[in-house]
């Protein structure tokens, strides 16, 4: 592990830490373009909160929120698989709520890469969890439905390492799944990167920003 992302752990966890000093559960966003590192960064820092508190904190990823293949079929989405348009907001929004409330342990779905399905009920958000951290691409878009989950939050994070290195970053995503150098490029270029455009261009300003603000916190 490399000091930076070292260093971005122990920022991110400091930041939720001053965040969650009341006796509340505090749900925190992680968002930021596909590549930008988000998953594995939310993971260290779900890992650092309950290094001295075991339980303390927990991931919840929004990837389990994907809509079934069959599903997108049947909408022609198909080929756009990960764009905005291609996740379940309303049950993600029933889900938040519930964990809001804090009263019971809340299960949630996880996408299984390989299986390329969600899997119902797959992992939980225990009733005593203090911190929840919340993953995902499009959770600051300032957009509908995307726009209504913004009250659950406490705090947000983004995440933003440039265009370039996000490009770089998901034509090796291809490769490591077997693809051709040009479809690999395909695949990054038509779609990935596409939707990175959308969560660089259409995100709200978070409270804390790694790596270059969403637009609209340059143009406002």
């Amino acid at each position: 592990m490399c000091d930076s992302f070292r260093d971005s752990i122990s920022l991110i966890a400091g930041f939720i830490e001053e965040n969650a000093s009341g006796p509340a559960r505090t749900i925190v966003a992680v968002a930021g373009p596909p590549g930008s590192g988000k998953s594995t960064l939310a993971e260290g820092v779900v890992a650092a909160l309950n290094r001295d508190v075991p339980g303390k904190a927990v991931l919840l990823p929004m990837d389990g929120f994907h809509l079934d293949n069959e599903e997108l079929v049947e909408k022609g989405l198909l080929e756009r698989k990960g764009a905005p348009e291609t996740f379940d907001v309303r049950a993600l929004n029933d889900l938040l709520e519930k964990v809001r409330k804090a009263e019971k342990d809340v299960s949630y779905p996880v996408f299984d890469r390989k299986q390329d399905k969600t899997i119902a009920n797959a992992s939980s958000v225990p009733a005593g969890t203090r911190i929840v951290v919340v993953e995902g691409n499009y959770l600051l878009l300032d957009r509908p439905p995307w726009n209504g989950l913004h009250g659950y939050f406490d705090a947000t994070v983004f995440l933003n390492p440039g265009m370039g290195i996000l490009e770089r970053r998901l034509v090796d995503r291809w490769l490591a799944h077997g693809h051709t150098l040009e479809e690999a490029r395909k695949r990054a270029l038509q779609n990935d990167m596409v939707n990175a455009r959308c969560v660089v261009e259409h995100s709200m300003v978070a409270d804390l920003t790694l790596g270059t603000p969403p637009r609209a916190a340059v143009t406002a």
